[in-house]
């Protein structure tokens, strides 16, 4: 099923990509379920095997801006802006769609969500392949998204025909995301891209969603989530929280950008303070909460500056799942 990144690999990629088949592929934000994006059939593969709602559009990858005029029309001179700054990169655009772009793809909307990947085994994969792919995260919906082969593996199993391993991926979180709304570009999904520095090359301000009316990859309220309840909290109350928990026999972990007190807990992740390392160990962490069997999993968020923003929209998304078994081991 998995089958480390090399020229032969990368071939047969290729080939059953044009073969309708799908491939699970390394990017440097998580490994994406990759089909062709011009077959319907393929397409409809990528909702059926994730459980993916069908209005959910996906991001197109292809391999330079030198094809952005395949997918999308009336490109604004800002997104082309944004594309000579940061492509290859983790950016995503929503740009009005081309007629031909397939409404699977697109959700049924008029606009089509667009990247190019930096990670030099896909760059490989979309230049031997010559078109767009259509590649959501390779897990099943709403879940914790992968960012090793291992974890596609485990995720989907025999449901998609090829992994490709091109190692751990590098940023650990999926692509900032920005759109044109009444000619204000507007930053849907947070990513290691910041608003500031898109401000920055295109010299105006750079707006937040607040519940934008265009539809986007991981807006929903309840995303990234592992089957382990989780809850956010402030560094101060971590202790006494993981302390009461475990006095009611729950097995508690404790997840946190600096060290912080953390008594009573079984497993207690930090990353030094570094935000790139947490960015990038996040979601291992999220599914180590699982392998560990913990019933809950406390977090306390970083300082939402730069990549701490993307890391707080995550966090807040998997916290949003509920459930019984959440409600009856912290109701605080």
């Amino acid at each position: 099923m998995i089958e480390r990144a090399d020229s032969e690999s990368i071939r047969r990629a290729a080939e059953l990509l044009r073969a309708g088949a799908l491939v699970a592929i390394p990017t440097e934000t998580v490994y994406g379920l990759a089909a062709d994006a011009s077959n319907p059939e393929a397409v409809a593969r990528i909702f059926t095997t994730k459980g993916r709602p069908a209005d959910h559009p996906l991001i197109v990858h292809i391999e330079s801006a030198l094809q952005l005029d395949d997918w999308a029309i009336d490109v604004p001179n800002g997104a082309r802006q944004l594309a000579d700054a940061f492509w290859p990169g983790p950016l995503t655009l929503i740009l009005k769609r081309r007629d031909s772009v397939l409404d699977a793809v697109t959700g049924g909307m008029i606009t089509v969500a667009i990247r190019v990947p930096s990670h030099p085994v896909t760059q490989e994969i979309l230049s031997a392949f010559g078109g767009g792919l259509a590649a959501p995260s390779a897990n099943r919906f709403g879940r914790v998204s992968p960012t090793t082969a291992e974890n596609v593996e485990s995720d989907l199993g025999s449901d998609v025909d090829l992994i490709i391993d091109g190692g751990p991926c590098d940023i650990g979180l999926e692509s900032t995301i920005v759109a044109w709304i009444e000619d204000q570009p507007t930053v849907l999904r947070p990513g290691a891209i910041s608003a500031d520095a898109i401000a920055q090359v295109l010299d105006c301000d750079v707006k937040p969603s607040t519940g934008a009316t265009v539809r986007a990859p991981g807006m929903l309220e309840s995303h990234y989530a592992p089957s382990t309840p989780l809850k956010l909290c402030s560094a101060e109350s971590i202790e006494q929280r993981a302390s009461a928990l475990a006095a009611e026999d729950l097995q508690v972990g404790v997840l946190s950008l600096e060290p912080v007190g953390a008594a009573g807990a079984k497993v207690a992740w930090h990353s030094r303070g570094d935000i790139e390392l947490f960015a990038h160990s996040l979601y291992g962490h999220l599914r180590q909460a699982d392998s560990e069997g913990l019933d809950i999993l406390l977090v306390s968020l970083p300082p939402e500056t730069g990549l701490g923003v993307a890391v707080a929209d995550r966090l807040r998304r998997a916290a949003h799942r509920g459930g019984s078994k959440a409600r009856r081991q912290d109701g605080r």
